[in-house]
């Protein structure tokens, strides 16, 4: 019996397993990419339906028409029908230490801060608008929509 083939597999697996741990090791960085300016929002659990039936969420019938849900979140929800879907977001700026300032605005497609009108975000995306000194975007929650009902978690 020829051991040579058997013994070759094993060094290559062996060698393969080698530099997969090696490769893992030392790529790996120590280098923490966490903003830590985005963390003035609580992880607070939401558990949402919006019935579409009723008349205070008939505008996300159509797209484009962002309502606000208060009590919800750290700041209340805003909530947009895109065309291809629904979104939610947290109505809590997150780039701002949670107070009189945090809560944002709808106007039109976007969202402002009442007491710094740079403070932009759209409610298409919830990307920061026109201010590179946001660094955060809106906190999205997960929206699904059965029948009239929309469901929102995160």
């Amino acid at each position: 019996m020829n051991i040579t083939p058997f013994l070759s597999k094993r060094f290559f697996y062996r060698f393969l397993t080698s530099l997969y741990l090696f490769l893992v090791c030392f790529t790996c960085s120590n280098e923490d990419n966490y903003d830590r300016n985005c963390n003035f929002l609580l992880n607070v659990g939401i558990q949402v339906s919006l019935n579409l039936n009723l008349a205070q969420y008939n505008p996300l019938a159509f797209p484009n028409n962002p309502v606000y849900v208060p009590n919800e979140g750290n700041g209340g929800l805003f909530v947009n029908n895109t065309g291809v879907g629904y979104v939610a977001f947290d109505a809590a700026d997150p780039n701002e230490p949670f107070g009189a300032c945090s809560i944002l605005i709808i106007d039109g497609l976007e969202a402002y801060s009442s007491c710094d009108e740079t403070r932009r975000y759209s409610l298409f995306t919830g990307q920061p608008l026109q201010n590179p000194e946001l660094r955060c975007s809106l906190k999205p929650y997960f929206i699904e929509r059965i029948g009239n009902e929309l469901f929102i978690s995160n």
